[in-house]
């Protein structure tokens, strides 16, 4: 365990490293397997996400290494209060056309090693994964101001279902250079930056025990579910990653690290209710 940790952390440590390493990874998983089924290029069934990475800044001591960067839902839309990844549903017509220009020389897509691989062997795939990109970069733009010529695409991950939603989310992993500061939009309440070296320690995981307002009978039959989640506290205050944006981490660790989290009996409670706001946004 202890060398595990230790090279775990020589990982973080190198930045460049840290970006190839994850490239190559990505590559090795992705060989064989079929990300992109045709029909959940459907923006009514799949949307696209990008998995955020990037060195620490906005007050986060550059010594804890690389983050996660995730935008915090605003209390204006469906599940407020929850951290996510940016990004959403396609819109066909201007995701086509922003799919188009991410061929041109020196997009994120082209610049990635893969590109020409994906093009002449999986040229279908290909296809999709650059839609996929395109919608992730524009709702990363529309949401927090990220600037898409300054993102070095590392390619796909596995898709993953949305837990109360029937959506499935495509994640494109990304690394952000040089962009110091975010612009929210009303989508948005604020952009939070998780030091990956601190979803490295098990003991900052517990169990989210939700109690779901849905019904006229909640108070005396509520639906109780139990979810694994990661608690990020910081100087700013603290979060839950749970649900989607959680799985869709922990694939990611796994892959990169081969960290998993403790089993979610062992882990300590923490208890919320949500209400009908949070399925439906507060107006």
């Amino acid at each position: 365990m202890n060398q595990k940790r230790q090279e775990n952390n020589d990982i973080l440590q190198n930045l460049p490293g840290f970006i190839a390493h994850v490239s190559q990874s990505l590559d090795r998983r992705n060989q064989h397997a079929q990300l992109f089924p045709k029909a959940l290029s459907d923006p009514a069934i799949g949307s696209a996400v990008l998995f955020l990475l990037g060195a620490n800044n906005a007050g986060v001591e550059a010594s804890l290494g690389p983050s996660l960067i995730l935008n915090r839902r605003s209390i204006k839309v469906k599940q407020h209060g929850d951290l996510c990844c940016p990004g959403g549903g396609i819109a066909p017509g201007l995701d086509s056309i922003f799919s188009k220009v991410l061929h041109l020389p020196f997009s994120p897509l082209t610049r990635w090693p893969y590109w020409v691989v994906w093009r002449k062997q999986r040229p279908r795939e290909a296809q999709r994964m650059a839609l996929f990109l395109a919608t992730a970069l524009r709702e990363s733009f529309e949401e927090m101001h990220l600037n898409p010529l300054r993102v070095k695409f590392l390619g796909p991950l596995s898709s993953q279902n949305l837990v109360m939603f029937q959506r499935v989310i495509f994640p494109m992993v990304g690394w952000v250079q040089n962009q110091k500061q975010f612009v929210p939009n009303w989508e948005v309440e604020k952009v939070v930056h998780i030091p990956l070296r601190d979803l490295l320690r098990p003991q900052a995981y517990a169990r989210y025990r939700l109690r779901i307002r849905t019904s006229p009978g909640f108070d005396t039959n509520p639906l109780v579910e139990d979810h694994p989640c990661f608690r990020h506290i910081d100087g700013h205050g603290s979060d839950i990653l749970w649900g989607a944006t959680f799985q869709i981490t922990m694939v990611f660790l796994e892959m990169i690290f081969g960290f998993k989290p403790p089993p979610i009996e062992s882990l300590p409670l923490f208890r919320r209710t949500l209400d009908e706001s949070y399925l439906t946004g507060i107006q």
